[in-house]
């Protein structure tokens, strides 16, 4: 959660004007415990906490919302996000919609290594992570169908796994800066590096640490650096080595309680993610949202063009690198998007009516 908040607050830096207001019904916590929740490891926990947070009343229609890595609900409602889609008259009226935003497994208030097992809590993968979604909202909350499933980056990587694991569950997928392809490339390469260099703190012990690893700090702000903000932006930002000095200075600064086992785990439940060979499962209406400057997933590769060309009923919006994009961070910011998914909403027909 600390990693999403630097980002956050980096983001917030680097966009010349925020929406503070919050104009939608107050957040409601809830904690739901899956019974014998099986794992991909064949591993079985007895009980996995999944808290989540709703906006809206049940009588609406359900919208799954998904958050990132190292993220929680909480993340998700920022004024830049949820401050443009969930009031009235925007894209997600909660007066319309039931908001549904799941801490992820390993994040939140959901069941995590740092309750107390440390290492000897299963190794998830986003695999994991849906199912446990699923049930949440299945079995949980006795939801059959969603109107919308919209995921932003490990979030966007989770909605690619709902269309084809549960391809007749929802009327529209949005994932967002993700890619349905297997991790790989750079993406990958920086998040080994960020997960081995915890690792290698001798503070780490094995992740038997009385005391939080120093380089877990300094392994975050340097991802966060590398791999979101946006190349323009930076430049606009810290076109000095003062200017940069002072946003790394920054960054060290800010409150930092992440805990060691669980940022390993968050990062490295990506590893086997590649619902590739699946695509053709999905049934739904899908519009993925992507930035032409995203660090993780660099449009050039060509991966996202093929991967499209086989989905059918899919469209790609890829938001141009400007000033005012921010990288891999910037479908953090609705404006860019809630043009076309109130579009989307409008035109796709609603299959439990």
């Amino acid at each position: 959660m600390q990693w999403l908040r630097l980002v956050l607050s980096a983001f917030v830096a680097l966009t010349p004007s925020v929406a503070l207001a919050v104009d939608y019904p107050a957040p409601k916590q809830g904690v739901w415990v899956a019974k014998d929740f099986r794992f991909h490891t064949g591993e079985v926990m007895p009980e996995v906490r999944l808290n989540y947070t709703t906006i809206g009343e049940p009588s609406g229609q359900p919208v799954l919302i998904l958050h990132g890595t190292a993220g929680s609900a909480l993340s998700m409602l920022t004024p830049a996000f949820a401050g443009e889609l969930f009031g009235p008259g925007q894209p997600l009226d909660a007066a319309k919609y039931y908001i549904i935003i799941p801490d992820s497994i390993g994040h939140g208030k959901s069941s995590k290594p740092s309750d107390g097992l440390k290492t000897a809590f299963p190794k998830y993968d986003y695999d994991d992570m849906v199912d446990a979604q699923h049930r949440l909202i299945t079995e949980g909350m006795g939801i059959k169908h969603l109107r919308l499933v919209l995921g932003n980056s490990m979030g966007g990587m989770h909605a690619w796994i709902w269309g084809t694991k549960y391809p007749a569950m929802m009327d529209a997928l949005v994932p967002m800066a993700s890619q349905p392809t297997e991790m790989s490339a750079r993406n990958w390469m920086m998040r080994r590096m960020l997960v081995e260099t915890v690792r290698a703190d001798p503070g780490y012990m094995a992740g038997n640490y009385t005391s939080q690893p120093p380089m877990l700090k300094y392994a975050t702000v340097m991802f966060g650096v590398a791999t979101a903000g946006g190349t323009l932006a930076y430049q606009m930002q810290a076109p000095t080595a003062a200017a940069a000095d002072k946003i790394v200075d920054d960054r060290f600064r800010a409150p930092f309680t992440a805990d060691a086992n669980d940022f390993i785990y968050q990062w490295e439940s990506s590893r086997d993610y590649n619902p590739s060979a699946a695509l053709e499962k999905i049934e739904t209406v899908v519009l993925a949202v992507n930035a032409a400057d995203d660090e993780r997933n660099p449009p050039e590769t060509g991966l996202m063009d093929r991967a499209m060309a086989g989905i059918k009923n899919a469209r790609l919006l890829l938001i141009p690198a400007s000033s005012d994009s921010r990288g891999h961070l910037t479908t953090g910011a609705a404006k860019f998007y809630k043009t076309q998914l109130q579009e989307l909403l409008q035109s796709v027909p609603n299959r439990t009516m």
